[in-house]
């Protein structure tokens, strides 16, 4: 009788458990296209990989066009989310004529 009680008590902890992963999982893959449209200041350069900072918080991002962008300050704009990684384009590239075109 206390097998099948430990046995029921393990199974839905495990259910739980996988299921609370899924969802950080599922929050995490979401939290980048929250942040399409928004401009970001490159820390380390992209060369095509490299990190950006938005409101204080450290991104890894890679450039749209596989170009380089140095470290400096808000020349980025987060144009999409795709593998762990926000794609960014450089506001000098001819992709964006304007800013408040992708706001």
């Amino acid at each position: 009788m206390m097998s099948v009680l430990f046995l029921t008590c393990a199974g839905l902890l495990f259910i739980l458990l996988v299921a609370a992963l899924w969802w950080r999982k599922r929050r995490a893959s979401l939290a980048g296209l929250r942040l399409v449209g928004r401009l970001a200041s490159v820390e380390r350069e992209l060369n095509p990989e490299g990190h950006v900072l938005i409101d204080g918080e450290l991104w890894p991002a890679r450039t749209r066009s596989g170009a380089s962008a140095v470290r400096g300050s808000r020349n980025v704009r987060v144009v999409g989310a795709r593998d762990h990684f926000l794609e960014v384009e450089s506001l000098t590239d001819k992709s964006v004529d304007r800013v408040d075109d992708l706001c």
